[in-house]
């Protein structure tokens, strides 16, 4: 293995040079890379050297393009969520292929990631940016367990980062959710309660007293509700394309018990229901749609209790401020009308994953003792 110099003349008779790493990589097949300078074939020479004798050398002439590895990355995917593989491939058609897919993987650096994503936040949000970023991580992981490219230059470069200060960015652009704002009020959900009629009325209050996330409710069975002992078990799921699958994660399948008023409310229902497995489904026994439950079951049952905004329309358009309010019903201490419940029992009835990602989305509507009070009784206890 070495660095030579090479000059020449061309055909008008100017001399050129250039700088030759020759090499055996491996499996022993000679290499050539021709830099202008010095400095970069030495660097190259390096790295080769190094990851000749880890064995994980792939030479620019062996490596993929992004665009090649993207394709085999997808067909890797084929055992994921519909939802999931259909995002995948949004990232690749639209952000990835385009502006970078004729590149060799062999060729990323960090500087090149940089500028793609200082291109990316220009036409899109942080938290999109981070989601294609991310996707062209695992694609390049993917091109490195098939061996054609050496390392994954995306998440060493993401691994040094300030993880921490990333977080706080993302918090401090997405703010705390707010009583009244992005949770429903005690009143709003009481006036909800009271006012609302029809066929929606079950899979509301059953959004308000369980929590569970809309998928979960469109996907939920009669097999899986206990009438008697007021419980009900998450086991699956309705994706965006009505699919059923299995829920988010292992900790999303759950026991959630219920009130009297969510038991009395679906014993009337079950007697109404569309025959069938679920407990919520369309007219004809099918999986119901997102977009249906809102438009015609969420919607109209805000704007018949008053809970509107300022151009009289649904204050909450979302059944995830259900599911908000909830966890601050199950957090709030009983004397304010709530289950008063500790930290990691929130967690389970919920679903997450982990304790962190409840305690970093919930934790300030924890209720707090009065400082004052505290201090000064500490202070007595100390001096007297």
């Amino acid at each position: 293995m070495s660095v030579r110099k090479r000059t020449w003349k061309t055909a008008t008779g100017e001399a050129k040079e250039a700088w030759v790493v020759d090499y055996a990589d491996q499996g022993g097949k000679r290499r050539l890379k021709t830099f202008k300078k010095k400095k970069e074939a030495d660097a190259y020479y390096s790295k080769t050297r190094v990851e000749i004798g880890q064995g994980v050398h792939v030479a620019d002439s062996a490596s993929a393009t992004i665009a090649e590895a993207a394709d085999l990355w997808l067909q890797s995917c084929s055992g994921l969520e519909r939802a999931t593989v259909t995002a995948y491939k949004q990232h690749v058609d639209i952000h990835i292929v385009p502006l970078m897919g004729r590149e060799k993987l062999s060729q990323l650096s960090a500087p090149r990631i940089r500028a793609f994503e200082d291109r990316l936040r220009q036409d899109h949000s942080a938290a999109m940016v981070k989601k294609i970023i991310s996707s062209l991580g695992a694609l390049v992981g993917d091109a490195q367990e098939c061996g054609l490219v050496a390392r994954n230059v995306v998440r060493d470069l993401r691994s040094r980062r300030k993880k921490g200060k990333e977080k706080q960015a993302e918090r401090r652009q997405k703010g705390k959710l707010k009583i009244g704002v992005d949770i429903p009020t005690r009143d709003e959900i009481r006036a909800i309660v009271e006012n609302h009629k029809g066929r929606w009325r079950p899979i509301i209050l059953t959004a308000i007293f369980t929590g569970l996330r809309a998928s979960e409710l469109r996907g939920l069975r009669w097999c899986d509700v206990d009438l008697d002992k007021r419980e009900l078990h998450v086991r699956q799921r309705a994706d965006r394309y009505n699919e059923i699958g299995k829920p988010k994660s292992e900790s999303g399948e759950r026991s959630v018990p219920f009130p009297p008023i969510v038991a009395n409310t679906l014993k009337e229902w079950k007697l109404a229901c569309p025959h069938g497995d679920l407990v919520f489904p369309t007219g004809a026994g099918t999986v119901e749609t997102h977009s249906n439950i809102v438009k015609r079951g969420l919607a109209p049952a805000g704007v018949a209790a008053g809970v509107v905004d300022d151009a009289g329309k649904a204050k909450y358009t979302g059944l995830h401020s259900l599911r908000h309010f909830y966890a601050s019903w199950c957090i709030n201490r009983k004397a304010d009308g709530g289950l008063e419940l500790p930290l990691k029992t929130v967690q389970s009835r919920l679903g997450h994953s982990t304790l962190a990602m409840t305690a970093d989305t919930y934790g300030h509507l924890f209720p707090r003792g009065d400082d004052r009070d505290e201090l000064e009784a500490a202070e007595r206890g100390l001096l007297g």
